[in-house]
């Protein structure tokens, strides 16, 4: 462990372009973007479900051209009959799930033709996390002319998973609520509000990748500067690296879900 109780983990520190988007209108091109680059995902679809039965279709980004027709199918009858449901409703109230690997088996006949035989789907791996009453369900998927996910795409989606499932659910949550944004959640919650409004900007700018001349150069100040800011930022927060900044902001991100 890190210092603070946060993991290192330099895989989620590489989705922080989809965390950056979050509540942006290029939100979905720059996840399924992330995505590709990280994992090879062709496909990635999300949907939000709860207990009362209701299913909606939220995100539909990627290489299959019959995804919007997939989705409005899932939202409106399939989701009942979907094997990895018990798992998603046990989770409830819980951190970020990862669903069982995919086998064509755990599906009905009906289910295997329409959304796997039909769509050209080969593959598929899956996460979910719940915010407050609804379940936020994130389907990765790759088709025949990609082949399956092999062995190091599947470790990496599980590196992941859990800052793209907060990354969906936030923005979603954004879409409804504009003005908890995530540059509201840097400056408001501890630790990241204890830091100046100067340390602030400058830990922003690392955090989408700046090199220090670069944010020396946005800011108008000396590459010294810069150097210092950093420095005492990660002082007060008690890390020494870009990763770990972004594991803090991941932290609060899935904490303010609930």
């Amino acid at each position: 462990m890190r210092p603070n109780g946060m993991p290192g983990n330099k895989a989620a520190g590489d989705v922080t372009p989809a965390v950056l988007a979050i509540g942006r209108p290029d939100f979905p091109d720059i996840l399924i973007d992330t995505l590709r680059r990280h994992a090879g995902v062709g496909h990635c679809m999300v949907f939000a479900l709860n207990r009362a039965g209701a299913a909606h279709c939220l995100l539909d980004a990627g290489n299959i051209p019959i995804g919007g027709d997939l989705g409005a199918a899932y939202a409106g009858q399939f989701h009942e009959s979907d094997p990895n449901r018990d798992a998603l409703f046990a989770g409830e109230g819980g951190g970020p799930i990862m669903l069982p690997a995919f086998a064509p088996r755990m599906y009905g006949t009906r289910y295997r033709k329409i959304f796997f035989h039909d769509s050209g789907i080969v593959d598929k791996c899956a996460t979910a996390i719940w915010a407050g009453d609804t379940c936020f369900y994130v389907n990765f998927y790759r088709i025949a002319a990609q082949g399956r996910f092999a062995a190091p795409q599947r470790e990496r989606l599980q590196a992941i998973a859990p800052a793209i499932g907060a990354s969906v659910a936030r923005h979603f949550q954004e879409k409804a609520a504009p003005e908890q944004s995530l540059a509201a959640l840097f400056a408001t919650r501890a630790p990241l509000a204890g830091l100046t409004p100067r340390e602030q900007e400058v830990c922003r700018r690392i955090l989408a990748g700046f090199s220090s001349e670069a944010i020396s150069q946005a800011l108008g100040i000396s590459l010294h500067s810069t150097l210092t800011y950093r420095k005492r930022a990660y002082q007060r927060l008690g890390i020494s690296s870009q990763s770990e900044l972004f594991a803090i902001v991941l932290q609060l991100l899935t904490r303010s879900l609930n």
